[in-house]
């Protein structure tokens, strides 16, 4: 390795969307991503603990944009509503990343437990929304509904936001797939 250069998390996290494009997710090691970024595999570890969660780095960062939008939403939100607005401002985080979004979607999607560890991150989400709601007040069943509902809506909408060829943004497919499911009822 060379002199130091700057932003090693963001050239790990580029070349490992690089190299699981290139030769697929299994087949790309963290040495290899270690490597194309310029740094050592030690250097990977600090950053990550294993090469999978490369594709959730920002998941934690996702689940308190929602739990905040969620907390600040007006008092006179339904539980759904309130909901509904952290899955909108989580869909805020994702905006101007519409291409990283979709290649890491196709890698998921290509890996069942990548696809498993999508569902457990989901799962999360829901579990943060419903004590999120439940802080706000909202009792059991409605919260747990809820949350579960509007996590439903961030996924479905997702899927739709990464699957057209000309996207409206992830905001609006949020609510376009909200208006959807109250069209349900």
């Amino acid at each position: 390795m060379g002199r130091w250069k700057p932003d090693a998390r963001g050239r790990m996290l580029r070349a490992a969307m690089e190299l699981f494009a290139e030769r697929g997710f299994e087949q790309t090691t963290a040495g290899d991503i270690a490597e194309r970024a310029g740094v050592t595999e030690r250097t990977f570890f600090r950053h990550f603990a294993d090469k999978r969660e490369v594709l959730f780095d920002g998941s934690g960062t996702l689940l308190r944009t929602a739990q905040d939008a969620i907390l600040a939403a007006p008092d006179n939100l339904s539980p759904l509503d309130a909901a509904l607005a952290g899955m909108a401002a989580a869909a805020g985080l994702l905006a101007d990343i519409h291409d990283h979004a979709v290649r890491r979607s196709r890698i998921v999607a290509d890996n069942p437990s990548l696809q498993e560890r999508e569902l457990l991150k989901l799962a999360s989400l829901v579990d943060a929304t419903a004590e999120a709601l439940r802080t706000r007040g909202a009792g059991e069943p409605a919260a747990s509904l809820a949350a579960h509902s509007a996590v439903t809506v961030f996924q479905v909408a997702f899927a739709r936001w990464v699957s057209a060829a000309e996207p409206p943004g992830f905001t609006a497919c949020i609510a376009e797939t909200a208006a959807a499911l109250r069209a349900l009822i």
